[in-house]
């Protein structure tokens, strides 16, 4: 069995296509998923299951279009690759702590995408970012840093 996190993507957001967690997790268990725990109304589940991610993917997807109506996409990571997002972060402590105390916001993300983007794409993206952010991408997830807060516009 392995431990893997699914990450909902477009539901509970701005009052659009809502599930309440214990329907979701009634559902996955219902679907033959083990040890599902879910997470505030996030969309964000941890299970135990021995498929693939491949079949996972579309037993997700065609059980909540069947049971709630709406299609979504989900990102899933293996707890093994969820701690190799941590230990692979390019970004040091010291470096996120500097960012930190410069900005009254959140400063250091990590997005996950379901799959590794090309290099042109990656080399877009950190085209695009300016002197106060840097992005690096590793594998099929994104690490933002923040140097300072952005301003506000009223």
């Amino acid at each position: 069995m392995t431990i893997y996190i699914a990450l909902l993507r477009g539901i509970n957001v701005g009052g659009h296509h809502k599930i309440k967690m214990a329907d979701l997790k009634t559902l996955l268990e219902g679907l033959g998923l083990s040890r599902v725990q879910t997470y505030i109304q996030s969309g964000n589940v941890l299970f135990e299951s021995p498929k693939s991610k491949t079949e996972l993917k579309e037993l997700f997807e065609n059980g909540i279009r069947e049971a709630f109506g709406y299609s979504i996409s989900v990102i899933f990571r293996t707890g093994e690759e969820m701690e190799d997002i941590i230990r692979s972060c390019p970004f040091s402590e010291a470096m996120i702590q500097e960012a930190d105390e410069a900005s009254a916001f959140v400063s250091f993300y990590v997005g996950m995408l379901p799959d590794a983007p090309s290099q042109e794409e990656v080399d877009k993206l950190v085209a695009a970012a300016n002197e106060e952010e840097t992005i690096r991408c590793i594998g099929s997830n994104i690490y933002l840093l923040l140097k300072k807060a952005p301003e506000i516009r009223s």
